[in-house]
């Protein structure tokens, strides 16, 4: 299952963003307001959202200064999340979201709007940095 974001402009350099990014204690900031929980610990964290169950995510893969992957760190729910970084002027980058998810049709029914609904949110929160 991929999903994407709509891509959003941010007023930071490309540069900016992925030490942002880099940062797993900065996603607390960019997280839906309905977060129940968020801890950091090393290149992961580990958040919940009111009523769903905890997902743990893990610094894969950074390609400075133009990628973050981030990694699913359970088996029962194979996924990344990719933000995908790119100039646009000086001081602003476009940035955009993308969710490659393995899951079987029934779960990937289920899930897919409250995650399309969740990476637009953390896509919103970006552009607001």
């Amino acid at each position: 299952m991929n999903l994407e974001s709509p891509k959003v402009t941010v007023k930071k350099s490309k540069q900016e963003i992925v030490d942002f990014l880099s940062k797993v204690e900065n996603f607390e900031k960019i997280m839906p307001e309905n977060i129940d929980k968020f801890e950091s610990q090393g290149n992961s964290f580990l958040f919940a959202l009111k009523g769903m169950p905890e997902i743990r995510l893990k610094i894969a893969e950074q390609s400075d200064p133009n990628k973050i992957v981030l990694e699913s760190g359970s088996d029962k729910f194979p996924f990344s999340l990719t933000a995908n970084i790119q100039d646009v002027e000086n001081q602003s980058s476009d940035v955009q979201l993308a969710f490659d998810g393995k899951f079987n049709p029934m779960m990937a029914m289920m899930v897919k709007s409250p995650l399309q609904k969740f990476i637009n949110t953390l896509s919103g929160n970006i552009e607001k940095l």
